[in-house]
């Protein structure tokens, strides 16, 4: 059994996480996550009010008697979220672990942190992590350029801002982006991260609430099959690489572009129903990681961090050790 941080804080068996993702995140996946032994995170903002938070961790809770988490990502929105709500119905709801992202995680700190609740910052950059750690966050999720979703701007892969952040920070760094197996996880722990966070490898499996097609494609696929969208607008983004992703990217490379001339193309809602619930591959915007190169089946919640765990127990004691005279 593999110890770290991660583990003795938060008493899960494995040091690996499951963090929000949108329109994944909900009680099937992340009930499966806590009873296999890893930490998995209701994704906030995939309930549609504060009230179906609240009925989502009671869900959850019917599934596991586990921890996990809650994820609350902080971006601007055209209609107001009411971020102050959803934080009331996490600190009433009893969640020990809350995994923020976006912007500052500041002003929600107070509140939190009178309530005991653990806050793990997800940052793109090691500046922007030292900002969550003087705020007062307990954990630094730092995200590769490998990752799906918003990876920065500064396109700095894993292998060099995973130990940047560990030599940088005074707080626990978890490894975030471009991991999906158990070589992942032990490199992540070489570099001085205590946990590895996993989405991608996490859809691929059968509690994932996502069409059959959506996994299938994600097996199929390789680590080149992946496009950087927005990257013109400064809020660039990794997501899978069709016909819709592809147009995106041309329209965005046209000189005087905006964002509103993509906005109906990369529609989240167009995305999560013609894709994730529908299955039409090439119906929207969606959205995964490199690691798509490095899956090769789906399979049991259970079976992947298995896996996992025993894998990176292998690289450890027995292929590293090997290569020490």
């Amino acid at each position: 059994m593999i110890r770290t941080e991660l583990t003795e804080t938060f008493g899960v068996d494995h040091p690996i996480l499951c963090g929000g993702m949108t329109g994944l995140g909900t009680a099937e996946l992340i009930s499966a996550v806590a009873e296999a032994g890893a930490l998995g995170f209701l994704t906030a903002l995939t309930q549609p009010t504060p009230e179906a938070l609240a009925a989502e961790i009671a869900r959850t809770r019917e599934l596991t008697d586990k921890p996990f988490g809650v994820n609350l990502t902080i971006l601007p929105t055209i209609d107001p979220v009411p971020y102050d709500e959803y934080r009331r119905v996490i600190v009433e709801a009893g969640i020990t672990v809350v995994e923020t992202a976006g912007s500052s995680p500041k002003p929600h700190l107070p509140d939190f942190k009178a309530a005991g609740v653990k806050v793990i910052h997800k940052a793109t950059s090691v500046r922007h992590a030292l900002s969550a750690e003087r705020a007062g966050v307990d954990f630094i999720s730092i995200d590769g350029f490998e990752c799906a979703g918003h990876p920065g701007e500064d396109d700095v892969p894993g292998l060099v801002l995973i130990p940047a952040a560990t030599r940088a920070l005074s707080i626990p760094v978890i490894a975030s982006g471009g991991l999906a197996d158990g070589r992942g996880l032990a490199a992540a722990l070489a570099l001085g991260a205590c946990a590895a966070n996993m989405g991608t490898r996490f859809m691929a499996t059968d509690e994932a609430p996502i069409h059959e097609n959506v996994k299938q494609q994600i097996v199929a696929n390789t680590e080149l099959d992946t496009v950087v969208v927005f990257r013109q607008f400064h809020n660039s983004a990794r997501v899978v690489k069709n016909s819709v992703s592809q147009q995106i990217a041309e329209i965005g490379a046209q000189p005087g572009a905006t964002f509103a001339d993509v906005a109906e193309l990369a529609s989240g809602a167009r995305g999560r129903q013609n894709v994730l619930a529908e299955g039409d591959l090439e119906g929207g915007m969606w959205w995964a990681g490199q690691t798509q190169g490095l899956i090769h089946e789906v399979a049991s919640v259970k079976d992947v961090v298995d896996q996992i765990i025993a894998d990176a127990e292998q690289v450890i004691t027995e292929r590293l050790a090997s290569l020490v005279g």
